[in-house]
């Protein structure tokens, strides 16, 4: 059964999600406040928290980098904010996901078990190595050449997996959307300038120069080994 964290300050869309969740059979906590899901997520580590970014203590992207820091379960962000800025900088903070208010509770419960499926280990999958660094599929990890552990957020992760499992093939830029954004985000491509560029500086000896993560413009990306 998976333990979702559930913050949200409406009482009453608090409750409509949590029956809706427990329905599902997910066992859920929820929290009101920012303070009180930082204290629930350290108390009982969730497999997936959903978060809303008002919330009255302080803004929920504070939540985002609060777990960050060490929680590696996928965030969903509920918000009222439905500007492109305020995605990007949700995404950017560490969030996985990005549901808008008002919401359809069926494609958020879709988003949950997408969320969900994505973050649970693969058995017998490969270990990639390359000059600079290795991914490790089945335990999602990545190290460097000099085995330090290179520490991704979890969309970053979820980018480099795709892109390693597709090695020497072009990934095109709408299927990366979708997989790692949904449906909704297929023409959103400066979210993958943003994030390859972070990849970049975080694997790539010379990230001006890429040698293993490579842009095909105008059409998508590709991983050689």
């Amino acid at each position: 059964m998976s333990r979702i964290l559930l913050v949200e300050d409406d009482r009453h869309l608090l409750r409509a999600l949590s029956v809706n969740l427990r329905a599902r059979h997910y066992q859920v906590d929820t929290a009101a406040t920012a303070a009180a899901a930082l204290a629930a997520a350290a108390k009982h580590p969730p497999d997936l928290v959903i978060l809303d970014l008002g919330l009255p203590d302080m803004d929920g992207l504070e939540v985002v980098g609060g777990l960050r820091g060490w929680c590696t379960a996928p965030i969903v962000v509920l918000s009222a904010r439905d500007q492109q800025a305020d995605k990007v900088t949700a995404l950017d903070a560490g969030a996985d996901d990005y549901v808008t208010k008002p919401f359809g509770m069926d494609e958020l419960l879709a988003r949950v078990r997408a969320a969900l499926r994505h973050a649970t280990p693969a058995i017998g999958d490969p270990t990639i190595r390359t000059d600079a660094f290795t991914v490790d599929l089945a335990a999602k990890k990545v190290t460097s050449a000099a085995g330090r552990d290179i520490r991704l957020t979890p969309t970053e992760w979820h980018i480099l997996e795709i892109l390693v499992r597709n090695a020497g093939k072009l990934v095109d830029q709408r299927r990366l959307l979708q997989e790692v954004w949904g449906p909704s985000y297929r023409t959103e491509t400066n979210y993958l300038r943003v994030y390859l560029a972070q990849l970049r500086r975080e694997l790539e000896p010379d990230p001006a120069r890429p040698r293993h993560l490579i842009t095909e413009p105008g059409l998508g990306y590709r991983f050689e080994p």
